[in-house]
């Protein structure tokens, strides 16, 4: 099919047609070059009418490091030696210290973020993180409260509903077939899946995407994408791999910005209507190119740094998205 064709056929996501995965697949290995512009085109005209405006949340790593699990892209796994600052779980008058800052930046969706497997059952450590969230609550009640506390039961996933987890980050981070490879074989895509499906039945929304540069292809994150809109989620953020010295991946080299424009496009082509987030990787790999990604089909960002990395300043990117918006204005 000639490019001129491919790019028309995906033009009926505007209409409300689903992006098949023959016609992903097709897109990603034909549109280069002097093409692509018309894709991430295409992607922000769907963006701009299924999932308008600009958006940004910050997050509180609120333990840090010494995690039992064998990510392999993780600087907090205690498989590896990456040299971070480790600490046990913040108690709550820090954690409230952290929200204060975040929401006097303006910033109203706020995420409470631990290294670990998870919590199965209901111990001191996870009442504590209630107790937090409790206290935030009360302290902040139109701010969104976000939780990424790993692997969850049945019973811990109703717990966190009643305690006004607002939405829960459980990355597939790839495609799952290929999750124990590049990922990680301590625990399973399975065991995050159902955490998803646990949430979802108490009504917790949910952000749920990955990492891209991590030595996969284009089939993998048109999976990773398929696999994610399967699930019906809120939210997608998308990190592009940062090689942290100590992991199994330091040496991985980096991914071309053309790559990962095309797939922001695709993500957004293949979930018109979902809040995708451009996380790590913006400041730090992307440079230049951050604006672009910006304008290939994401509609939100992370401010305030990461979890073991510095990000941009929130006044930083409130003034970057002021930019951004002039571009989407109507005229």
């Amino acid at each position: 099919m000639k490019i001129h064709a491919l790019i028309e056929k995906a033009y009926s996501v505007l209409d409300g047609a689903e992006l098949s995965k023959p016609d992903a697949l097709a897109l990603a290995e034909n549109i280069h070059g002097s093409d692509l512009p018309d894709l991430l085109s295409l992607a922000n005209k769907v963006r701009e009418k299924y999932a308008p405006g600009m958006y940004c949340c910050s997050i509180l790593n609120a333990k840090s490091g010494a995690c039992p699990q064998n990510c392999k892209f993780c600087a907090q796994s205690a498989h590896h030696n990456t040299n971070i600052e480790t600490y046990p779980q913040l108690d709550t008058e820090e954690v409230l210290q952290a929200a204060q800052r975040a929401y006097d930046s303006g910033v109203r969706s706020f995420g409470y973020v631990t290294s670990g497997y998870g919590y199965l059952e209901p111990d001191d450590e996870f009442n504590r993180i209630l107790g937090a969230l409790d206290a935030m609550r009360i302290r902040f009640p139109d701010m969104q409260l976000c939780v990424s506390i790993g692997i969850l039961s049945r019973k811990t996933a109703q717990l966190l509903s009643e305690h006004h987890t607002g939405r829960y980050n459980m990355n597939l981070q790839t495609s799952p077939k290929r999750y124990g490879e590049l990922i990680a074989d301590s625990h399973t895509i399975e065991e995050k899946i159902q955490t998803i499906k646990y949430l979802q039945e108490f009504g917790v929304k949910i952000c749920c995407g990955g990492i891209i540069g991590l030595g996969e292809n284009f089939e993998d994150r048109i999976d990773m994408a398929l696999a994610i809109r399967d699930l019906d989620i809120e939210g997608i953020p998308l990190n592009v791999l940062l090689p942290i010295p100590g992991t199994p991946l330091e040496n991985t080299p980096p991914i071309a910005a053309a790559d990962v424009a095309k797939t922001f496009a695709l993500f957004r082509l293949i979930n018109p209507s979902r809040q995708i987030k451009f996380a790590a990787g913006r400041e730090t790999v992307m440079k230049d190119f951050q604006a672009l990604l910006m304008l290939s089909g994401a509609n939100s960002l992370m401010t305030g740094g990461y979890l073991t990395t510095r990000g941009r300043s929130v006044d930083e990117d409130k003034k970057f998205i002021a930019e951004l918006n002039k571009f989407n204005s109507t005229r």
